[in-house]
């Protein structure tokens, strides 16, 4: 099975206005809409058979409308989405919260600390990590163009983080540092993290082919996962980008396409294992 790690799709009143703020604060022309009927048929159209969508609170006040929007997607679109919900640091019910997307069938929780506003250092991370774990799949988003120690998130506090909750499941987005990859190969890919998978996403289109190839070779075959970012790039030509850029054999290409649906939680709502400290 073919999945697609790393996409968003908006509310269809919202649409328009995120797209823009992607294409502002990117420096791209997205590919799609943003709505999840553009997504679906963009999928569709690369032969991939589900996706995750992302969905992040920018706000304390908007944990719960985004969660209920990640849940409404989930049960509108069954067999064709996962949805991963959010949570903020600022959100003091966050425990409830928590226990209400369990039980609506959420298995991710997606964090921005640089759109949501927070550090992923914030200390009041650390409980909502401790309680998480075994529960839900984490997708981070990982770096920007500034340096690490001037960044809400990088591949260092993401190294923290994963040495600090040995069981929690991290997907890091963008090879583990979008426009940091450096820093990731030091750090997050020098160490066996069982609980670790990188995702594909936002790194071909400002890389090397050198880099890619690096990067696919430093990362355990079995925890790299396909990532578009979309609406941002379309499947089709990132696909196409990575195998090329990566000189990938077929079976390789179809692996990293469909380690997902490996992935223990992600396809099921039993709780995920508990694994050995790294």
């Amino acid at each position: 099975m073919y999945i697609d790690i790393h996409t968003h799709a908006f509310h269809p009143k919202i649409a328009h206005k995120a797209v823009e703020h992607l294409n502002e604060h990117y420096d791209v022309v997205c590919a799609g809409s943003g709505t999840i009927d553009n997504l679906l048929e963009s999928e569709r159209r690369a032969g991939i058979d589900m996706c995750v969508v992302l969905c992040a609170a920018t706000a304390p006040a908007q944990v719960i409308p985004a969660n209920n929007y990640a849940i409404s997607l989930q049960k509108a679109h069954p067999g064709q989405i996962i949805a991963f919900g959010t949570v903020h640091p600022g959100y003091e019910q966050w425990e409830a919260e928590l226990d209400r997307i369990e039980a609506a069938g959420i298995r991710g929780i997606k964090l921005h600390p640089d759109f949501q506003g927070f550090w992923l250092s914030d200390e009041r991370l650390l409980p909502i990590f401790e309680a998480a774990q075994g529960r839900f799949v984490f997708e981070v988003h990982i770096g920007d163009r500034i340096s690490p120690e001037k960044n809400p998130s990088c591949p260092y506090k993401l190294a923290a983080i994963l040495d600090a909750f040995p069981q929690l499941e991290v997907i890091a987005a963008h090879f583990g540092g979008y426009r940091m990859w450096a820093h990731a190969l030091k750090t997050l890919m020098v160490k066996e993290r069982p609980n670790l998978w990188f995702d594909t996403s936002s790194t071909t289109p400002f890389s090397t082919p050198q880099l890619v190839k690096t990067l696919l070779k430093a990362c355990p075959p079995e925890r790299l996962l396909f990532g578009t970012d979309w609406p941002l790039y379309d499947p089709q030509e990132e696909m196409q980008r990575i195998q090329e850029m990566g000189e990938l054999s077929d079976s390789m290409m179809d692996k990293i396409m469909s380690n997902a649906s490996a992935m223990p939680g992600l396809l099921h709502r039993d709780k995920i294992p508990a694994m050995a400290a790294s």
